[in-house]
């Protein structure tokens, strides 16, 4: 039904417009009782043998919403409405920004794939804090909060702009993720680099236990896929040496060749970070090398072309004690989180693995 809405309706509009319609339905539903409790009936059933312990954080499975579709933590109760288990909000930066000049959103559907050249726009971090300081949880969900840099922002001056944020949102995180990989902010990705990272990721560190005194808040970087095998394993030994609480690989790719792309070109041509099915294969072989390095002294969580059960199944198997997904959601619409919980608890039921926990890292323990 959804495929046959999205080819009639979704398809034929402006991709960012569809979004926001499509976002405003969600966020209406949610607020009348009786609907949302019939359509999380209906979307998100728990299954008992998923439930996930991350970083000291209970959830009730392992599959969540990565950044970039509530860039405003304005639908957290509506995407655990439809079955998300944790739901990671912006990027949100020091400053509000409009982000990039429209069109800045495409669709490669023969791909299944997105390009986006959003530059982080939202509402900047004093406003989603104030937002966050008044939510009043529909449905209990764990909230990860994504900081990056101000568009504005001097690159030697980002450290003092990441700090801001993590001060102004870090009381409301239940994790705090340091964006350092958008293709789509001038610089940021320079920040990946250790000697820049260190202090970057330190600091925030610092600003997260000096502001919140009566909890230990989990830290996250987020990486590129596009990193070098070299700089993959410096990134897993500066957070094992700075004691972070996980890695999330991988954000978009600026990469095209190599991918096989089937879409016009052109849509490929178009500038920004790709993301969807062609990212899969190397964001899984990122994932299996972070895992290899860290093992069970970081968590790691896997996206980037996760469509269905077995995606997000590999990605455990390669390490990924959480999962994350966001561009199938667009293809497959309000069911893709219950088909996804439906196959992973199948999955677990004839696999090896007594619980969930132990299937993590499975594959690559077996090749070492």
């Amino acid at each position: 039904m959804y495929k046959i809405f999205f080819n009639l309706v979704f398809k034929r509009m402006d991709p960012e417009k569809a979004h926001y319609l499509a976002f405003r339905w969600i966020r209406l539903a949610v607020r009348v009782p009786v609907l949302r409790t019939f359509v999380a009936a209906a979307l998100a059933p728990r299954h008992k043998e998923l439930r996930t312990e991350a970083f000291g954080l209970r959830m009730h499975g392992p599959f969540g919403l990565a950044a970039g579709f509530d860039k405003n933590a304005v639908a957290i109760d509506g995407m655990s409405m439809l079955g998300f288990d944790h739901v990671e909000i912006g990027t949100v930066t020091g400053e509000p920004q409009p982000g990039n000049p429209k069109r800045r959103l495409f669709r490669l559907v023969a791909d299944r794939a997105l390009i986006n050249r959003m530059g982080f726009n939202n509402d900047g971090s004093l406003a989603v804090a104030a937002r966050l300081a008044t939510r009043e949880p529909v449905f209990r969900t764990v909230v990860g909060v994504n900081i990056g840099k101000t568009k504005v922002v001097p690159e030697e001056e980002a450290v003092g702009d990441y700090v801001k944020s993590a001060e102004r949102l870090a009381p409301y995180a239940d994790y705090l993720v340091v964006n350092v990989s958008s293709p789509n902010t001038p610089g940021l990705r320079n920040l990946q680099a250790t000697e820049a990272l260190r202090p970057l990721l330190a600091a925030v560190r610092e600003a997260a236990d000096r502001t919140v005194a009566h909890r230990r808040v989990p830290l996250l970087v987020k990486i590129a896929p596009d990193l070098a095998d070299e700089d993959v394993d410096a990134v897993a030994d500066l957070a094992v040496e700075l004691g972070l609480d996980g890695i999330i690989a991988t954000n978009t790719t600026i990469a095209r060749d190599g991918l096989g792309l089937r879409s016009a070109p052109s849509l490929v041509k178009e500038t920004g970070g790709l993301s969807g099915a062609p990212l899969k294969e190397r964001s899984l072989e990122v994932l299996r090398r972070l895992y290899a390095r860290v093992g069970d002294r970081i968590t790691l969580v896997g996206v980037g072309g996760v469509e269905t059960a077995e995606d997000a199944w590999q990605r455990i198997l390669a390490g990924a004690t959480l999962v994350q997904g966001y561009s199938a959601f667009i293809y497959e619409g309000p069911f893709w989180s219950r088909a996804v919980h439906k196959g992973l608890a199948a999955r677990l039921r004839t696999s090896p693995y007594a619980t969930l926990a132990d299937a993590v890292g499975a594959d690559v323990r077996k090749s070492a």
